[in-house]
């Protein structure tokens, strides 16, 4: 059996960055499927003793509980990556990583909220989120686009690092609450980069072609 144990929705985001990397490290570990919608299970007593805030992903690594994507992605990294190349130790491709998972963290939780509310319809003003998705895309698109002129590819360093992985949904997944890729030139190209990775893989929603 692996010590590591992933608490998963194949539909969240959020828990398709945890596969992402668990496939990219190659690390072996039990996906324990949960019944988000419409059971709500992550919701049930077994698990709020996991996570308090009813929340996934949740991830055991032995008898270490973590919950929380990006801590997830910083402990799958620091713990089972000994090049330390998804998680850079260096002072400034460090600070750029953790930079863009606190970008994730706070400010792309608007294109998680856009696309439930297109998809599974809780409450929500729609359009005003799909506006602040594409300016938080925007955001990204421009940093990508500054970094290409000095011949930079990936957000935080010179090679994929789990920033990369942290804001890799929210583009890919854009799409379902209609906009448009065409409009993010340098996300695209970063996209197409980022599914050439050895280990990619799918969530529904995302196909394997660009």
């Amino acid at each position: 059996m692996p010590d590591l144990t992933l608490y998963n929705y194949d539909l969240d985001e959020s828990c398709y960055k945890a596969r992402l990397l668990l496939s990219f490290l190659g690390l072996d570990c039990k996906i324990v499927a949960v019944d988000v919608f419409p059971g709500r299970e992550q919701t049930t007593p077994p698990f709020l003793a996991l996570n308090p805030l009813g929340r996934l992903p949740i991830l055991t690594d032995g008898d270490f509980v973590l919950t929380g994507t990006e801590a997830i992605l910083a402990h799958l990294a620091r713990a089972h990556d000994p090049s330390e190349r998804w998680l850079p130790m260096e002072g400034e491709a460090f600070a750029r990583v953790m930079s863009w998972l606190t970008f994730s963290a706070r400010d792309l939780d608007v294109t998680i909220t856009a696309r439930q509310r297109s998809l599974f319809g809780p409450p929500g003003d729609e359009t005003s989120l799909v506006a602040a998705s594409r300016r938080l895309l925007r955001i990204m698109d421009e940093h990508l686009l500054a970094r290409g002129y000095t011949g930079e590819e990936w957000f935080a360093a010179p090679h994929p690092t789990i920033a990369d992985i942290a804001l890799f949904p929210a583009f890919a997944l854009s799409r379902d609450v209609g906009i448009d890729h065409d409009e993010y030139p340098a996300l695209r190209r970063w996209s197409r980069r980022f599914r050439g990775l050895s280990g990619f893989r799918v969530m529904p929603g995302i196909p394997e072609y660009f």
